[in-house]
């Protein structure tokens, strides 16, 4: 094997290594940064009857029935693209803004649903489990 082939895959080994030494954020490291950043428009209780809801168009989505919306399992993947923006690219007129600037830091080992870990900025892995958390039953 050569240098070239070696080097990048001990490098991607360093840092799913470091990455997978941090835990996964519990709920409640979420729920500051949900009343800080979402209950504007989601509400206190994640039901899209935020203040600033009034009159928006499309109007905030429920966020305690994305599980249920989603044949009962919470869609993980699609809620992490959805927060941080990275979906809605080049697509003006969106009234969901992008946070993705917000919620970066040291990243922790996610499952989006697939099976395999992805490395995710905690903030947003706190995000992404009180929004588990909330999901109805």
């Amino acid at each position: 094997m050569t240098l070239k082939v070696i080097l990048p895959a001990v490098v991607g080994l360093g840092v799913l290594a470091a990455c997978m030494q941090a835990e996964m954020p519990q709920p409640n490291e979420g729920r500051m940064l949900y009343a800080e950043n979402c209950s504007q428009c989601h509400g206190a209780a994640g039901q899209g009857d935020g203040p600033w809801a009034e009159g928006m168009v499309p109007a905030p989505h429920d966020l305690t029935v994305l599980a249920a919306g989603n044949g009962g399992s919470f869609p993980r993947a699609s809620v992490l693209s959805t927060i941080d923006g990275y979906h809605r690219a080049g697509q003006p007129g969106q009234p969901m803004p992008e946070f993705g600037l917000l919620l970066q830091g040291p990243t922790v080992p996610v499952d989006v649903g697939d099976g395999v870990m992805t490395p995710t900025p905690r903030p947003l892995a706190a995000l992404l489990a009180y929004l588990e958390s909330i999901q109805a039953s």
